[in-house]
Order: structure tokens, then C-alpha cells, then sequence
């Protein structure tokens, strides 16, 4: 007798379909919500490291500079100096892309350096935030006044006012031997005395330092892709995030700690 081979009736074959379209519906979220959050781990990173400038700060008695790259690099170092090294440039070349994204820790004297005659050092190399986040530019924007309100839960007054970064011009750039200027460009800062409290910011009210997520866009060489002088094009995604879902890194002016103020599910 012949033998009839097993096959699917169209209801079978749209039941099966049904179930992996439900499985499907049930899993992706679930991928989705295991994905790293950019922003989320910039916040986690930069709290470490304002912890870590802190730290350098009461090991080393001294003050200690967090600083940062705003978007206005290029112009800042070519007005402090119209005909720079072929080194300083080089350095300042690697910098570009680190624009809104890069830090490092620098003090002007330590432990055991002259009176009147402190030695500038940098403390590290230049780190940058995870690819997806960077520091809103607003707190780039206009030093040490009011740059940016976040209201919350539909409030008319804001529960947390940014003001922007302080600014110096007296900190070696782009290297700590770089004497050849009495001033070189202004450094965004966040800044910890050797008692570890912040000494930068708002008198009396906490540094608070926003990120965001989205994307940096840098001019770049056509050949070769490296970062070229120019304010890079930051696109947020989604538009608003850095206010509707906030992340901020906020810092004690009294006792220099630092913590997270986040969106909470309500």
C-alpha cells in the first residue's frame, strides 16, 4: 500500500504562526529592556569618577580639577595660540571628538612642591562617556549662570536648577609642560578642595551635571575620518530626554559626595 506522508492543514499551520507571533510579542520587550541604557551607564561612570576627583583631592591635600571639553575647542585654542606646536596641536587634534564627552583630572600643585611654585599635573589620561551619551550642552553654555530648569510631575516651579560649568583659564592645555602662555583657553570644571568638598558651582546648592542620550556628530576628514575643528551636531534621541527623563549627577557642596537624581516610574 502506498504510504501517505503527515502534512499540516492550514488551521494547524496558522495556530503554530499565532504562537510565535505571541512569543515573539512577549520576548522583544524583554530583549529590549536588557539592552545597556547609554545614558545610564554614563551617569554610573561619572559618579565614579567625581568620586574618584574627590578622592585624588584628600589624598593629595590640595585642589583637584575635573575638567571638560565644551564644543567651542577649536576657536578657544586658537585664539590662546595663533601659531601652536606641531605637539600641541597633535593634541589638541585628539580632542575634537571628545567635545561635550571628555574629562580628565588636573592640579596646579601637590605635596611637597615650593611655596609660590606649584607644579601643575595632570592626574590622568583624558576618559571619555559611553558612545550614545554626552553632558548637555546647556551646561556648557554660559558659565556659572542659569542654564537649565527640570520641572517634575506637571509643577510649575522646577525641582532642579542647572547652572553652568565654572570656568578657568589657568590650567596647562593641552599638556601639564605647556608654559609657553600665562593663560591658556577656559576649561569647563568641577572642582574639590583638600577636604574634599565641591568648590565649584552654585554657592551652598549642589553641582548637578546633565546627561543625555543621542548621538555626536562630528566634522571629520573624508579620507581619513579623523575629527576636525568645528562645533559638533548633537542630535538627542528622543528629543527632550535630558529634561523629560532626566539624569542628573549631583554633587554635596559641603561635604563634596555625589549621587544620582533620576525620572522615577510614577
Amino acid at each position: 500500500m502506498p504510504v501517505i506522508s503527515p502534512a499540516f492543514t492550514l488551521v494547524e499551520m496558522l495556530v503554530v504562526i499565532s504562537i510565535i507571533g505571541l512569543l515573539a510579542a512577549i520576548a522583544i520587550p524583554t530583549i529590549n529592556s536588557m539592552r545597556p541604557n547609554p545614558v545610564v551607564a554614563a551617569t554610573r561612570q561619572l559618579l565614579d569618577d567625581v568620586g574618584r576627583a574627590r578622592q585624588l583631592a584628600i589624598s593629595q591635600r590640595t585642589t583637584v580639577y575635573m575638567v571638560f571639553i565644551s564644543t567651542n575647542l577649536s576657536d578657544s585654542f586658537m585664539n590662546a595660540h595663533p601659531s601652536p606646536s606641531a605637539a600641541d596641536q597633535a593634541m589638541v587634534t585628539n580632542l575634537y571628538d571628545k567635545q561635550l564627552t571628555g574629562y580628565t583630572f588636573v592640579s596646579l600643585r601637590s605635596i611637597g612642591d615650593q611655596p609660590g611654585q606649584g607644579i601643575p599635573r595632570y592626574l590622568a589620561g583624558w576618559r571619555t562617556l559611553p558612545q550614545g551619551s554626552y553632558i548637555s550642552p546647556e551646561k556648557f553654555s554660559n558659565p556659572t549662570n542659569l542654564v537649565l530648569n527640570i520641572y517634575t510631575n506637571g509643577s510649575t516651579q522646577p525641582a532642579f536648577q542647572v547652572f553652568g560649568f565654572n570656568a578657568a583659564n589657568n590650567i596647562p592645555f593641552p599638556f601639564e609642560t605647556n608654559s609657553t602662555s600665562s593663560s591658556w583657553i577656559f576649561l569647563p570644571y568641577v572642582a574639590f578642595n583638600g577636604l574634599g568638598q565641591c568648590i565649584s558651582g552654585p554657592n551652598g546648592q549642589p553641582e548637578l551635571i546633565p546627561l543625555t542620550q543621542g548621538n555626536l556628530l562630528f566634522p571629520r576628514d573624508a579620507s581619513t575620518k579623523v575629527a576636525q575643528a568645528g562645533i559638533p551636531q548633537f542630535i538627542e534621541s528622543p528629543p527632550g530626554n535630558h529634561t523629560n527623563n532626566y539624569s542628573l549627577v549631583s554633587i554635596d557642596a559641603l561635604t563634596g559626595r555625589a549621587h544620582i537624581e533620576y525620572k522615577q516610574v510614577q
